[in-house]
């Protein structure tokens, strides 16, 4: 009773560890065609501290008539939870068309012989139209790589650069045969109708409200000073210039005698004010510039405001010297040779490429 529970032992730790080894092998691709390639995978899983041994083959050397092993892979161990998972590639071909029936692999682990499944090969060979040997095409010849960028970029920043001097060299040559600055400030003016500019000064006037007794003289004047400016601008005459009388016998052949009745009037109070030291009620000063404004309103042109660009006009002094002329003219020439060495650099990169 004994020796057969020892016996039971032994052969359950036997089985035991039998069944801690397992050997695979796989093949990458059951068919393949004359002289291609492929790859035999051995894996081995043991415990950690178990010898392997897997099986060794030299170049060239049949694994089995007609399949030849061209190489083998070291290798590759990984350790995980106490086990051992080993793996070899062994690379095959063959140059027969037939289906090859490759032995199990040896493996052996602790001086014991573990054996892979058996695996088929299926050869296949290339068709040939042997009926019609002249429709045989050979190899094609090797083809060029598409143009990358790599290629082009040069070519395109040099253009771009003639594109952007072309430009500045007429530029240059223009502003030289003129005889102009290469850069000339431009100005931007606010032109403002004279009825605004009147209206405005008038607003002004009255929100100052210089009415008292002792401004009358500065208020008339400031009212006049408007209304002279804006006659002025208005119906083009200088009325800055002129007296009273003058200004009113103008405006009659300008426009209605009703019109110019309550502007003379305005005027001839402003002048007793202004030189005879007259005083004048405030209901007749508000009476006066609202006139003004009646005036302004009833003859002003249909205008609006706007924005006139003015080119200022050089004086001699502003005028190019003969040693600037010369800087122009060599930075012009210096332009014209890069044009011609960067279109001739472009020219020999475009033969380079498809020449």
């Amino acid at each position: 009773m004994k020796r057969l529970l020892i016996t039971l032992a032994v052969y359950i730790l036997t089985i035991s560890a039998m069944a801690h080894v397992t050997v695979k092998a796989e093949i990458s691709d059951v068919q393949m065609l004359i002289g291609q390639q492929v790859k035999l995978v051995l894996t081995v899983s043991a415990e950690a501290g178990q010898r392997v041994m897997m099986p060794e083959f030299q170049s060239r050397q049949m694994i089995v008539p007609g399949v030849e092993v061209l190489r083998m892979s070291n290798t590759d161990t990984l350790t995980s939870g106490g086990r051992l998972e080993l793996k070899r590639e062994y690379t095959l071909t063959a140059f027969e068309d037939t289906v090859y029936l490759l032995p199990p692999l040896s493996v052996t682990v602790d001086d014991k012989a573990y054996q892979t499944k058996e695996l088929a090969l299926n050869v296949l060979t290339v068709p040939v139209d042997t009926a019609h040997p002249e429709q045989f095409c050979g190899p094609a010849d090797v083809q060029d790589n598409p143009y990358q960028w790599s290629d082009y970029k040069y070519i395109v920043w040099c253009s771009l650069l003639v594109l952007f001097i072309i430009p500045l060299l007429f530029y240059l040559v223009v502003r030289l045969r003129d005889n102009k600055p290469v850069f000339s400030r431009i100005m931007f003016i606010k032109r403002t109708p004279p009825h605004q500019r009147a209206l405005k000064e008038i607003e002004k006037i009255k929100s100052e409200q210089m009415t008292a007794a002792d401004d009358q003289k500065a208020y008339y004047t400031r009212l006049t000073d408007a209304l002279r400016k804006y006659i002025a601008e208005r119906f083009g005459f200088n009325a800055l210039e002129m007296t009273t009388s003058e200004i009113v016998a103008r405006l009659q052949q300008e426009e209605d005698q009703s019109k110019v009745e309550e502007l003379k009037e305005l005027f001839e109070t402003a002048d007793l004010v202004k030189f005879a030291k007259f005083s004048v009620m405030i209901d007749e000063n508000d009476r006066n510039l609202a006139n003004a404004v009646a005036f302004i309103n009833q003859t002003k042109k249909d205008e609006t405001e706007t924005v006139e660009k003015v080119q200022p006009q050089l004086t001699d002094t502003q005028r190019r010297s003969q040693k600037a002329r010369n800087i122009l003219l060599g930075v012009i020439w210096a332009a014209a040779l890069a044009i011609v060495a960067v279109v001739a650099y472009i020219v020999w990169q475009l033969i380079e490429l498809f020449g």
